[in-house]
């Protein structure tokens, strides 16, 4: 099974709060939800804190014209 990406992965931790929201479940698929909710969240935070790490990477590389900066952030996960 792929890893979904980052969009997927918010796209269901939405799915997964509006139905937490509707508060209509038994409390243990209330619980397995939120768990799946916070792997997801957890998982997107990494892959922002990630993305803002490349960046930071690329704007330095920009401001300082020859100076290599490498990126040691995990590619995939």
């Amino acid at each position: 099974m792929s890893e979904k990406s980052f969009e997927q992965s918010l796209e269901r931790l939405q799915e997964i709060v509006a139905r937490l929201e509707e508060g209509e479940m038994a409390l243990e698929d209330s619980l397995e939800l939120f768990e799946e909710g916070m792997k997801l969240s957890r998982n997107c935070s990494s892959r922002l804190e990630a993305a803002e790490q490349r960046i930071k990477v690329l704007l330095k590389r920009s401001d300082s014209s020859d100076d290599e900066v490498p990126y040691e952030g995990a590619q995939s996960e």
